[in-house]
């Protein structure tokens, strides 16, 4: 199990360093926003969570106004209206700009040196005027299907238990998320675990007296790479694991509106993957 998960560890690092040293030969206009959005997200300093959900929302948007261009695939959110001929290049950028200052307006200064630069580089015409137009208008509709998701629902959570049953000793980040909407997952539940194991148990006697030898402080048990596993794991921001999904997304052949579903679905899949989580914590 230690060398599989040093394996994975390995894998993901790889990954992570290969696509932050040097230039992207692959990379498009998706791929580039996309790391500017989430480092954008994350230095705002969101609530907990809070950063997932952001890059959900952008990378939706994103992708709505790519392929309402493109037609690649059928429409998700209903349709947009478009011009004939409207620039890729300025769609993403008004999507990215129009989510982003929504989500995450105390990086408003960056998220318009992003844009502006953006846009620099496209020609004046109406391509552009197009584009900026249907992506302002993907960003608005995404940000309205997400107004009412639950993500601001003031936290109303009690710790409460019964004797022998485990309950957090302060009030733990994300307790409102099992109220929230998911993006894919058909309820907060769909793939909720079975119960813990009983406390009577040899298995749980057994974990617990792993987690205290291996987790204390100063183990003398735990290896170097379990450290370095544990603490790569502990990191609960989006822009540890988008590289990976840029590692695809980067690769010879790849189109523009792909890359755009790929980001979507996987920022989705994430902010998904912590509603679920809550779920099993807080239910």
């Amino acid at each position: 199990m230690h060398n599989t998960k040093k394996h994975c560890l390995m894998t993901l690092l790889i990954v992570a360093v290969s696509w932050l040293a040097g230039p992207q030969v692959y990379a498009d206009i998706v791929t580039d926003w996309s790391s500017t959005a989430g480092e954008i997200a994350v230095a705002g300093k969101l609530p907990p969570g809070g950063a997932y959900r952001a890059v959900a929302v952008v990378q939706t948007a994103v992708y709505d106004a790519v392929n309402a261009i493109t037609k690649r695939y059928p429409l998700v959110h209903g349709p947009l209206q478009t011009a004939p001929g409207a620039a890729v290049e300025a769609a993403v950028a008004a999507a990215n700009r129009v989510t982003l200052s929504a989500l995450v307006p105390v990086q408003q200064a960056a998220i318009d040196q992003a844009y502006q630069a953006a846009l620099a580089t496209l020609p004046d015409g109406s391509a552009k005027t197009a584009g900026i137009a249907v992506g302002e208008q993907a960003a608005t509709a995404v940000l309205a299907l997400c107004a009412g998701d639950g993500f601001d629902t003031p936290d109303s959570y009690r710790p409460y238990t019964t004797p022998g049953v485990y309950v957090p000793t302060v009030v733990p980040d994300l307790a409102h998320w099992p109220g929230r909407k998911p993006w894919l997952l058909t309820s907060a539940d769909q793939f909720r675990p079975g119960p813990p194991l009983s406390l009577t148990s040899a298995v749980w006697a057994r974990d617990y007296n792993e987690i205290k030898a291996v987790g204390a402080k100063q183990s003398p048990q735990r290896t170097a790479d379990q450290t370095a596993i544990a603490r790569f794991w502990e990191a609960r921001v989006p822009t540890i694991y988008l590289p990976v999904v840029l590692s695809v997304a980067t690769a010879p052949g790849r189109e523009v509106t792909q890359n755009a579903r790929l980001l979507a679905v996987a920022t989705q899949a994430m902010d998904d993957a912590l509603i679920a989580v809550a779920d099993r914590l807080f239910r």
